[in-house]
């Protein structure tokens, strides 16, 4: 076994460069930094291109424009960066574009307080993109996830042709771990699948059995029509309802109708237990010390950690919360991923414990919860 101490945000960009990331642009921002800071040092050596953009608005679009010739895309930011990233979302969402956004949450509202972590952009990356449009957020809980959810981050951006969010958080960021990364379980590296030879290519063409377009790059011999506007298959601009009506349809289904292929979660249950804590990112580490501490007292608890929070894995939440009676749930925020909670369990009672002032939720406030409620 053989340790490496990393940060959190140099987890990401090993775990970026892993899964064949050769491409990275992104403007400095707290507690963002350190993920361009480590790309500039791990991407030339391999041939690969990493830049600072004038702007985040730049940095996105050169990313897309590099995952449009191409290659594998990361950009990094905080909650004002990703304000700034919304127009060029959608487009990445309406022309399926591939690309894996690090959000490295800070305490907002607006610039907030940069040295302080939070969890509030969680329904923000879910619906900050015009139209509402599915997308997928991946929470990671430590450094080791850091890599692997960034792998897989790259993977499922490359089978779905979409923008894939990493909600980090600037505790898990700047937090160094000794992880062993010859140990970490992660899957092989996808790539993007070309069109057949020999066929007139539709650049939103999609052929029987699969629910993506295949890729052709931009640049080569072969023109490909790229729009921010609706678009047939054929790339070019429509104004027909019933042809706009199928790709909105196919846009969401493409990702709703494979969540359970890619539900990563931690689920731990306590015999005789009848509360359910719910949790995600930095928070599911004071509520795992809740489990393991309360797992013989007088009030055991089992516990869900869910990585893929968009979109909301309800199958395992369902699954999780059979014969509980009350469930908790736990974020560093006001309350934003509870509503779905209560949307999938309208039967069982659903309690908050949020807490948004710059400090990490702690255990002892949780088994504060589970008593007084």
């Amino acid at each position: 076994m053989s340790l490496t101490l990393l940060e959190g945000n140099e987890a990401v960009a090993r775990g970026a460069v892993a899964a064949g990331c050769r491409f990275f642009a992104g403007y400095p921002i707290t507690p963002a930094t350190t993920i361009l800071n480590t790309m500039l040092a791990l991407l030339p050596p391999l041939g690969g291109i990493c830049l600072q953009g004038e702007d985040e608005i730049a940095s996105i679009g050169a990313c897309l424009g590099a995952s449009m010739a191409g290659l594998k895309v990361m950009t990094a930011t905080s909650g004002p960066g990703i304000s700034l990233y919304s127009e060029q979302i959608s487009f990445a969402v309406g022309s399926e574009i591939p690309i894996v956004i690090v959000d490295v949450q800070r305490l907002g509202p607006s610039t907030g307080s940069a040295t302080r972590g939070a969890d509030g952009d969680v329904n923000f990356l879910r619906w900050g993109n015009s139209g509402g449009m599915p997308v997928i957020v991946l929470a990671p809980v430590n450094v080791a996830d850091c890599f692997t959810l960034t792998f897989q981050a790259f993977n499922l951006a490359e089978i779905f042709r979409c923008p894939v969010f990493i909600a980090s958080n600037k505790e898990i960021a700047m937090t160094r771990e000794s992880i062993d990364l010859d140990a970490l379980q992660i899957p092989d590296r996808v790539t993007r699948t070309a069109p057949p030879g020999g066929q007139d290519f539709l650049p939103f063409q999609v052929r029987k059995g699969r629910g993506v377009p295949d890729f052709l790059p931009i640049g080569g011999d072969v023109p490909v029509r790229q729009t921010s506007s609706t678009h047939g298959i054929n790339g070019y601009i429509t104004t027909d309802h019933e042809e706009i009506a199928g790709i909105i349809k196919r846009l969401k289904s493409k990702i709703h109708s494979a969540v359970d292929e890619f539900s990563f979660h931690e689920s731990y249950t306590a015999r005789k237990a009848q509360t359910l804590i719910i949790t995600y990112g930095v928070s599911a580490r004071a509520a795992k010390a809740v489990f393991n501490a309360n797992k013989t007292a007088t009030h055991p608890v089992s516990l869900l950690v869910l990585k893929t929070i968009w979109p909301v894995p309800e199958a395992v939440i369902r699954r999780a919360a059979s014969g509980i009676k009350r469930v908790i749930v736990v974020e560093m925020n006001l309350g934003q991923y509870v509503h779905e909670i209560e949307r999938i369990l309208p039967d069982k009672p659903v309690e908050l414990l949020a807490q948004m002032d710059g400090r990490l939720i702690t255990p002892q406030a949780i088994k504060e919860k589970i008593i007084n409620g």
